[in-house]
């Protein structure tokens, strides 16, 4: 073979650099890469291949082509390989063997490498480095790959920092934001390092939004920087080795050189984080939200809020597990899965409990902010609260644990959200007056101290309402009335320090895969709570539910795993006036030791056999706690009490009434319907026949996407100790359980836990 064969000035043709070729006559051309092997088969293609060294252009190809390729069969064979991205042009590039190597990684990476090396030398990168970082060892490192380092505006700026939270960095977005220059963030310092994400003004997030998201997952940092008055990052002592440094800042070298390069995928958009001590590499996806202040549009929540809430029609799709969805369980995890992790997700984590059988399905998912309180006590709350998942399959309480944990998270308060001042009285008739929502009775607020001492903060008594303080309040929709009406907004969202006398909870709230689903949900919630606390603090024995008319192999199998455990299981009807099929799930054990460890689970849907797996599986997803060993300090004081004190001996309303035959499954009857709207109208027509209104706030955030909201009916009750007068005694009278109405202190003086 003849070397230097090109004309010049011409292109010559070659197999990419980082493929090199060996020939099986008679078989095939082999070209060995990297990732793998590529096996070329053809009638010439063995004869041609050795003139593909990168030495000549298509004129000496032709000139020393062996007799019988002719032009045209030459040139379809080299459009072949081309369009297969085998062979490419060559240069007269540096033939040493550094230069080599760096050639055909661009050859790897599918660039031209000309235009590559071009475009890496031209182009100028400024070098930021704060936190004490290294700016020497950066440039170095820039250099390596031949990068021009300028003191002044770049092309691209690389900025090397301790913690992606310091101060500095909102000024660096800032003045790059204003310019319109793309910057990379790299971490070299600690046992983990990241390099990434890019930042592209006017493309994609910008520094706030990834510190909003950072923000959510360093709670208890964040408590102790407050508590002393501190703002930003807390300090943390140097981590580090030089070779990790060096690998960190060489990888954002990388990084840089193929963004100038071109190259282009969503991939650039994450932090890419090392871990030394574990050797893995984990992605943090970081994503624009709509409404950054710093990059987006800050009014899209509160302005949304003053909008109707629209329902349509919205098909069902998944009618298993736990209830009637428009989307499947699968649809779900696969749409929202970027919300998961420990850096940059809205859910740090989603877990199986792994204590007790896994047939109980109980899956774990972070945090719980509707816990949150005062002080030290009240992180431990948020933090050993956790959300959590049901279903009776592990994909069920997988996407359970999510839209739970979502839920949680959209319902804080963040400043962003819709407000009016006023106070009640100035507001007239567009005020919902918290009293017909919260249900205090008068005599609560005499011992509301010495209550609120003894009892868990879920039991919290507020102060009594002042009609004429002066509040924020949040606009509701009102499906019923067709128009807006307020209610405070520490009420609407987690987080609100004020009134005292007002709180937040999280019944009627709800995550789901339309905002139809999660409104149904919410509604059903709201029913099954009413229901509850009707049977609960009256203490009326109930008709138990016939588990074995469901023919459920599930339900079969749930009674044998209890049973293993020394545990008996059974179910309450505990169906009010609203006609909803609502039902308690109750366990406890048999086993003869010192407790029962009577534990519940409740739930309600239009379809009796859904209620009934809601009720069952929220039982299993209360029973890890119950297994060995039991730890009673991860219990708050009242449920405490409760599992070291009632046995069902003396509380006989638990268990289901022996003068009435159980309900069997087709007891409640149920009507199918194959849309979302209509269950939503049937339980819309219950509640307004009943004189009651719905209102529903759209909680769903726009970076985060899958909807949330908050469903509030004023007359329905909670679970919890709110003892007011209303349905909680009229009801059992109503439907024949009691002759007359409890007096208040004839209410069942325990308050339910859950």
């Amino acid at each position: 073979m003849r070397r230097e064969q090109a004309e010049p000035g011409e292109q010559r043709i070659g197999f990419k650099r980082h493929l090199r070729p060996q020939i099986v006559q008679g078989e095939a051309v082999y070209l060995f890469g990297e990732s793998g092997v590529t096996a070329v088969a053809g009638t010439h293609v063995e004869t041609l291949a050795p003139l593909l060294d990168g030495t000549r252009d298509l004129a000496a190809l032709l000139r020393d082509a062996p007799a019988g390729l002719t032009a045209d069969k030459v040139g379809r064979m080299l459009t072949r390989l081309a369009a297969a991205g085998l062979i490419g042009r060559r240069g007269t590039e540096d033939g040493s063997a550094t230069a080599e190597a760096s050639l055909a990684y661009w050859d790897a990476v599918g660039l031209d490498p000309a235009d590559a090396v071009a475009a890496t030398t031209k182009s100028l990168v400024s070098v930021v480095a704060i936190d004490g970082t290294d700016r020497d060892a950066l440039v170095e490192a820039l250099h390596r790959n031949e990068l021009t380092v300028t003191s002044g505006s770049g092309d691209l700026t690389v900025v090397a920092c301790a913690d992606y939270l310091a101060s500095e960095l909102r000024d660096i977005d800032a003045a790059h934001r204003a310019a319109g220059t793309p910057w990379l963030l790299v971490k070299p310092v600690g046992a983990q390092v990241c390099v990434g994400p890019f930042f592209t003004p006017g493309d994609g997030p910008c520094w706030r939004c990834l510190a909003t998201r950072l923000s959510v997952n360093r709670k208890a940092e964040a408590h102790v920087r407050a508590r002393c008055g501190q703002r930003g990052p807390a300090p943390r002592p140097a981590i580090g080795l030089p070779s990790l440094q060096a690998t960190a800042l060489d990888i954002a070298s990388v990084e840089a050189a193929k963004w100038l390069a071109g190259i282009r995928h969503e991939t650039q958009r994450s932090i890419w984080n090392y871990d030394s001590l574990s050797m893995k590499v984990t992605q943090h996806e970081v994503r624009h939200r709509p409404q950054c202040p710093d990059c987006g549009d800050p009014e899209i929540v509160a302005r949304r809020a003053f909008e109707p809430v629209e329902l349509f029609s919205r098909v069902k799709r998944s009618c298993e597990g736990g209830g009637h969805r428009s989307s499947s369980p699968q649809e779900m995890l696969d749409t929202y899965r970027h919300l998961v992790g420990p850096v940059t997700g809205i859910v740090r984590e989603i877990r199986r409990d792994e204590n007790g059988p896994e047939f109980f399905n109980s899956f774990v998912s972070g945090s719980n902010v509707a816990a949150a309180g005062e002080g030290v006590e009240g992180l431990r709350s948020t933090l050993r609260a956790d959300t959590g998942g049901k279903g009776v399959t592990p994909l069920d309480a997988q996407v359970g644990a999510l839209c739970e944990a979502v839920e949680r998270r959209s319902g804080a308060c963040f400043g962003e959200e819709a407000r009016v001042r006023g106070s009640y009285r100035s507001l007239g008739n567009l005020a919902i007056h918290p009293d017909t929502v919260q249900h205090y009775h008068p005599r609560q607020f005499e011992n509301r101290e010495a209550w609120n001492a003894s009892h868990s903060s879920f039991q919290y008594v507020t102060t009594p309402f002042d009609e004429d303080e002066v509040i924020d309040w949040t606009p509701l929709w009102s499906l019923t009335e067709r128009r807006h009406k307020l209610l405070p907004t520490a009420m609407c969202y987690f987080g609100v320090s004020t009134p005292d006398s007002v709180t937040s909870n999280s019944n009627g709230c709800a995550a789901g895969s339309s905002l139809e689903d999660a409104v149904l949900q919410a509604l059903l919630e709201l029913v099954e709570r009413d229901s509850v606390a009707i049977w609960w603090y009256n203490r009326t024995p109930l008709p138990g539910v016939d588990l074995d008319s469901f023919h459920d192999p599930w339900i079969d199998e749930l009674r044998e795993v209890h049973a293993s455990l020394g545990r008996e299981v059974w179910l309450l009807d505990v169906t009010a006036d609203l006609g909803i099929p609502s039902m308690v799930a109750v366990s406890r054990r048999t086993d003869g030791g010192p407790r029962e460890d009577i534990m519940f689970g409740c739930g309600a849907h239009l379809d009796p056999r859904i209620a009934a797996r809601r009720a069952l599986t929220e039982l299993n997803q209360c029973m890890p706690a119950l297994c060995e060993p039991v730890d009673l300090s991860r219990f708050d004081v009242d449920m405490r009490h409760w599992l070291e004190t009632v046995r069902l001996a003396e509380h006989p309303w638990l268990a289901p009434d022996p003068a009435v035959p159980a309900h069997d499954v087709f007891h409640h009857g149920h009507t199918h319907r194959a849309d979302l709207l209509d269950d939503i109208q049937a339980v819309r027509d219950v509640l307004e026949a009943k004189g009651m209104e719905v209102l529903v706030l759209d909680q769903t955030r726009p970076d985060i996407g899958l909807p949330v909201v908050r469903v509030v009916v004023p007359g329905l009750r909670h679970f919890w100790s709110r003892f007011a007068q209303g349905r909680l005694y009229d009801v059992p009278v109503q439907l024949g359980r009691l002759s007359t109405p409890r007096r208040y202190e004839e209410l069942n003086p325990i308050p339910l836990f859950m």
